[in-house]
């Protein structure tokens, strides 16, 4: 059985977690969905440390991120599927 490389809590989320050190970029990462232990496999664009977030999917200017089902900001600088999230281009909507 493979080991997981990033983890989905919820099917709305549209991003992942990092959860192995040193992942490349040009890596192809195992992802585990685990609210229904579903996986699929997807490439990483940039080196992401573990615990930071990666796009599930392509994301514009302004749209939300969901993390484990709950908004926890929104997108400052366009988002391609696999790109590091991070503060670089996603802040909170409190302020």
């Amino acid at each position: 059985m493979a080991i997981p490389q990033l983890l989905v809590h919820d099917k709305s989320d549209n991003v992942g977690v990092v959860v192995v050190e040193n992942l490349k970029a040009g890596d192809e990462m195992f992802c585990v969905v685990t609210e229904d232990n579903s996986d699929f496999t997807m490439v990483a664009r940039q080196d992401v440390p573990i615990g930071h977030k990666v796009a599930l999917a392509d994301l514009k200017e302004g749209d939300t991120i969901v993390k484990y089902g709950e908004d926890i900001g929104r997108v400052i600088a366009p988002l391609a599927t696999g790109d590091h999230v991070h503060v670089h281009n996603l802040k909170t909507k409190r302020w």
